[in-house]
């Protein structure tokens, strides 16, 4: 049985209908089970469960040989990164209690680094987490997500200007459909394992780097305008960042990142091998956040 936690969100559902394609008997964790008929329609088993619940946890992943691990993360939530500690220590407990034979978990690009990445080092210790479990562990370092940009299109398209928490505007960085992301979840998942170091770490990114530049491109092309990529002054990237409706503890999350990122921190470790490509580009990615 695969056990898919988060598996309303774009990562969880895609790797859901990958698994049920290839005829995979697949059990759904989700939090709100009216948002669970398009996996029932899958051929889903649904289990729910809240991620901080560890109790009701254990008894979701009950008789699972394998389970994907995604742990969100609360925009709007009053403690953003105490929420996600304790759907961490959940988690953790209601696996060692289940004892899978594999796990694999969506993780985060810098996750390696143990302080000052913001929302990334939650992802950090969730990595640490884990290892401490005895399943065959797979860690998968996403790069930051594309559809996440279609966010500012809304503003781009009144003012015809894209602000950049990337510094400078010509510096290339990672990315990658989330969609994407979730598929090459599920080749790994159903991949055969044996003779695999634990725990194997693997960076996904998308088909090539991109910079603001780029998005700025992107972003025209999808509303059929011009549209210019300005560095947002890093005085204001609070008050801009409260205006999109994000909570005041998340904010502090995304500008220590954003601070880490432009020195040049967040990225695939040295000498990493194991890099998988998405194949969407951005303005295609763009283009599907807008369909849906």
């Amino acid at each position: 049985m695969f056990t898919i936690l988060g598996a309303t969100g774009k990562v969880g559902r895609t790797t859901i209908a990958a698994l049920r394609q290839a005829g995979a008997p697949v059990r759904a964790v989700v939090r709100d089970v009216s948002r669970a008929e398009f996996l029932v329609d899958l051929g889903c088993e649904i289990a729910v469960a809240d991620l901080q619940d560890a109790h009701a946890l254990t008894a979701a992943l009950q008789g699972s040989s394998t389970v994907q691990v995604i742990c969100p993360i609360s925009p709007q939530g009053d403690d953003a990164a105490g929420d996600m500690l304790r759907s961490i220590d959940a988690i953790g407990t209601a696996l060692e209690a289940t004892s899978p034979t594999s796990v694999l978990a969506i993780s985060d690009y810098g996750a390696e680094i143990a302080e000052g990445t913001g929302v990334t080092v939650l992802f950090h210790h969730l990595e640490e987490r884990l290892r401490q479990l005895r399943a065959r562990l797979t860690l998968v370092r996403s790069a930051e997500h594309m559809e996440n940009w279609f966010r500012v299109t809304r503003a781009a398209a009144q003012t015809g200007m894209l602000p950049s928490l990337h510094h400078p505007l010509d510096k290339r960085f990672p990315t990658v459909s989330a969609f994407d992301l979730g598929g090459i979840a599920a080749e790994l998942l159903l991949a055969p394992a044996d003779g695999q170091d634990s725990p194997r770490v693997i960076h996904v990114e998308g088909p090539r780097r991109y910079t603001a530049l780029d998005v700025a491109e992107a972003v025209g092309a999808l509303l059929g305008r011009d549209i210019a990529a300005y560095m947002l002054p890093r005085p204001e990237w609070r008050t801009t960042l409260a205006r999109g409706g994000l909570g005041e503890s998340y904010i502090g999350l995304v500008t220590e990142l954003y601070d880490a990122h432009n020195a040049g921190l967040i990225d695939a470790r040295p000498g990493t091998d194991d890099i998988r490509h998405g194949r969407t580009d951005l303005v295609d990615a763009l283009r599907r956040a807008a369909a849906n």
